[in-house]
């Protein structure tokens, strides 16, 4: 796994941002502009950390990425976003689908038709490789979506785990802060979930 995106420890801003967060919540939505700027350098460093699984596409901008998960992160009818660990979990969603969309593009200018399984082992090394493998990474992303959704449906709590600690970057104990679960659970449930991956990315039936 690629280095872990930075994470404020400044106590006096981690006490504004849950502020700002408390407000979202109570519906004052003039509040997620004070709050941008308090995030904005590790919502930057986050959207780096994805960055670097599609290095050698020059369509896709660190700095647009974050602007992207803004857009759809504010465009949330009700927030409820339970604390600034909570709200980058979230905000790296956002940027995974702002990815998958990407990919999903260049898939459709490319291509139709079904897809090859591929191994999560196989998963991992396309989107941690870097050069011009960029169809192996968009191909990746796409099946590795697809599964996810089926594993959210499964098993909602494992596909969070996933998503803070493979595309988020999140420590055990940072993804544990964010869900609001122990250490131990998170340790499980990502086992669990990887062994569960591999075995739908490799058996799973193709679809177009």
């Amino acid at each position: 796994m690629t280095s872990q995106p930075r994470r404020s420890n400044d106590p006096s801003q981690l006490t504004t941002v849950d502020h700002l967060l408390r407000q979202l919540a109570d519906g004052d939505r003039e509040a997620f502009d004070r709050l941008l700027p308090l995030v904005y350098d590790e919502l930057h460093h986050l959207a780096m950390h994805h960055r670097r699984r599609w290095s050698g596409d020059e369509t896709l901008n660190t700095t647009a990425i974050v602007h992207e998960a803004y857009v759809r992160l504010a465009g949330t009818p009700e927030p409820a976003w339970h604390g600034q660990p909570h709200f980058m979990a979230v905000a790296s969603r956002a940027m995974r689908h702002v990815l998958l969309d990407n990919a999903r593009r260049r898939q459709r200018q490319k291509r139709g038709g079904a897809r090859e399984r591929i191994p999560w082992h196989d998963v991992e090394a396309a989107l941690e490789g870097g050069g011009n493998a960029v169809e192996a990474r968009a191909e990746a992303l796409i099946a590795l979506d697809q599964v996810l959704r089926r594993l959210e449906q499964h098993d909602p709590r494992q596909s969070r785990i996933v998503e803070c600690r493979f595309f988020g970057g999140m420590s055990i104990q940072e993804t544990a802060v964010a869900l609001g679960i122990s250490s131990a659970t998170v340790k499980r449930g990502w086992t669990m979930a990887q062994a569960w991956l591999h075995r739908e990315l490799t058996t799973a039936p193709e679809t177009g």
